[in-house]
Order: structure tokens, then C-alpha cells, then sequence
């Protein structure tokens, strides 16, 4: 099977163009870099629950666990939020809730869907409907090759591009072995020229 596209900063850049002309913006936002800068799968963002990403006193976490059931292997991982990315979920749900101050969001069911869908604002969307989702929103946005996968394949590239060992690339999307990990690395001439000016 083809290996998803990975997304270079232009592409990225299409796509929150994109987003930022549309309805549901935020979520979609918020959605579409839960994949490019934290590696989650569409399974994953999905499955995510208020609660995951809320703390008792309405802030947003630093970082959260995902467990087994809401991952593609048999074990769950930590996720870890940049303050970019906290920003990013705060800014969606302070959208959506209509509240500054998300500590009221608390006093709710939080376990509810983190992403409402239109059709369910309590379950959310399927993996599936996600998926699709994502395939639109590429198509949309003219990004041709791209998947619900690319913003995870992305996230591992670009930080490997960074000189994030694979160890730790590994650990943070959750594979259970290097060799997994290595497949996902999109090698490019740029990396390649990069790697000969080290010396």
C-alpha cells in the first residue's frame, strides 16, 4: 500500500487557508493540528473526550493519556501538547462554547465528544467519517496525495527533519518498533544535504 503524503509547510499552510474560510473553522482547525503536530490518527482525534483534554479547573493539559481502546495498537501512550497547541484547543473550545473561561465546560458531561459533529454533539464523528472528512479537506484545499494519514507521516518527518531521534519519534506516535517508525520518514534532499553539512 502507498505510503500518505507528507505535508511540507506550504501545503499546511493551503490547508488553514482553507479551514479559515469555512464553516466549523476552529474545530477543524483544532482537528486538522492534533495530526500535523501531535501524530494522532483520525481514529484518535475521534475518540478524544472533553475530559481528555480538560482539567478540573477548565485549563487545557500539558498532556494527556490515550488509552489502548482510543489507539490502533495494544497500548496507550501519552500525548504531549506544545503551548502552541494548548492555545489551538483552548481557542476551539472557548469557540464553541462561547466562554472565555472554560472552568463552566466542567460543571457539564465531559465526556462528550471533544469534536462535535453536526450530527451528534455528544458521540462525534466515526473514524471513518473523520477520515473522510480529512480527504475532503485535502481535496478541498487542492492538496492532491493526501489522507487522513499525512498530517501523522508529517509530524514524524519533520521532526526527524529536526534531529528528533527515532527513539523518541517512537514513543511519542506510539509504534511499538524503530522499524515502523523509520518507514514513516519521508527521506528528501533536503534532509540528505542537511545531514552531509553536519560533518
Amino acid at each position: 500500500m502507498a505510503q500518505a503524503k507528507v505535508l511540507n509547510e506550504k501545503e499546511i499552510r493551503k490547508v488553514l487557508l482553507y479551514i479559515a474560510a469555512h464553516k466549523h473553522s476552529a474545530r477543524n482547525r483544532a482537528m486538522f493540528l492534533l495530526t500535523t503536530n501531535c501524530g494522532l490518527r483520525a481514529k484518535e482525534v475521534a475518540a478524544l473526550r472533553l475530559c481528555d483534554v480538560l482539567t478540573v479547573e477548565g485549563k487545557i493539559r500539558e498532556e494527556f493519556f490515550l488509552s489502548a481502546e482510543k489507539t490502533k495498537g495494544s497500548k496507550g501512550r501519552t500525548i504531549y501538547l506544545s503551548q502552541k497547541m494548548q492555545e489551538e484547543l483552548h481557542n476551539y473550545l472557548s469557540s464553541r462554547f462561547k466562554l472565555s473561561d472554560l472552568l463552566a465546560v466542567t460543571y457539564t458531561d465531559t465526556n462528550r465528544a471533544l469534536f462535535a459533529s453536526q450530527k451528534n454533539c455528544n458521540r462525534g464523528f466515526s473514524p471513518s467519517t473523520l477520515a473522510q472528512h480529512f480527504h475532503y479537506l485535502y481535496k478541498n484545499a487542492k492538496v492532491d496525495g493526501a489522507s487522513s494519514h499525512s498530517g501523522r507521516r508529517g509530524f514524524i518527518t519533520n521532526l526527524a527533519n529536526k534531529g528528533v531521534s527515532v527513539r523518541l519519534l517512537m514513543e511519542l506516535v506510539g509504534h511499538s518498533s524503530m522499524s515502523v517508525t523509520q518507514k514513516y520518514i519521508d527521506v528528501n534532499p533536503k534532509m540528505l544535504r542537511a545531514s552531509v553539512e553536519l560533518l
